[in-house]
């Protein structure tokens, strides 16, 4: 397995965020977590990205490396783990240019950098066409495409997405996901936290449920599209 954990428990202050997780996901796979609002989704990927302390007893290994001795910055530059936080956290003062060189900061490899660049680009024409504009400037889309083609560049061993859906139009979520896909298949491994279940099952291979910071049901992603507790919880059916 790519990415490994076990007993994941975090807590904010008093209060128990995460108790006891674990799932794995394999190289090259789709996984997707959903819940409800509050459920914890958020937290699980800040916890894989090292944006906030696990508590003790968990277990976070990548590729048989163990997350819990990295700090956030060698998560992205050694690990090779991208992020994309909801909100996408971009530099709305910079252009999109910048953006995406500065996601590049820890490499070395110039040329292969310069073909992830161009690769992004053709992957969504519209950053290219707005590359020298201010990125703060731009819609909200165009926005997580930019936080999306940032991640890429950074780090793609393992993209972790929070919310990618969140404030798109329809037909601008599909093409979204439709993207992650191309991206899927250069070999980067994805795990996906969602709102939108249906999407987010559609789009993965498997799936698990969190509920009040606990895993409390797992399995390939068509079954638990069918399955009537997540229908009814999730799906609106």
């Amino acid at each position: 397995m790519q990415l490994i954990v076990q007993n994941l428990s975090v807590s904010y202050g008093k209060i128990r965020a995460l108790h006891g997780l674990s799932f794995t996901v394999a190289q090259g796979e789709i996984v997707t977590i959903i819940g409800a609002n509050g459920a914890g989704k958020s937290t699980v990927l800040r916890a894989i990205s090292r944006m906030i302390p696990a508590e003790a007893g968990s277990t976070l290994e990548f590729m048989g490396e163990n997350l819990l001795h990295y700090k956030t910055d060698k998560v992205v530059s050694r690990i090779g783990i991208s992020h994309v936080p909801e909100g996408r956290m971009i530099f709305g003062s910079l252009t999109v240019g910048e953006n995406l060189t500065l996601a590049a900061f820890a490499r070395k490899d110039r040329e292969a950098v310069a073909r992830d660049k161009k690769w992004v680009f053709d992957l969504f024409p519209r950053l290219e066409e707005r590359k020298h504009q201010l990125a703060g400037t731009m819609s909200g889309g165009e926005q997580q495409m930019l936080a999306v083609g940032r991640a890429y560049i950074s780090g793609r061993k393992i993209m972790l997405l929070d919310e990618p859906s969140m404030g798109l139009a329809p037909l601008l979520m599909l093409d979204m996901f439709a993207a992650l896909k191309e991206i899927n298949r250069t070999g980067t491994t994805i795990l996906l936290v969602e709102q939108n279940a249906r999407l987010a099952l559609k789009f993965a291979q498997r799936g698990y449920v969190l509920e009040n910071g606990r895993l409390v049901l797992e399995g390939a992603a068509d079954e638990l599209l069918n399955s009537p507790d997540v229908r009814k919880a999730y799906l609106g059916a």
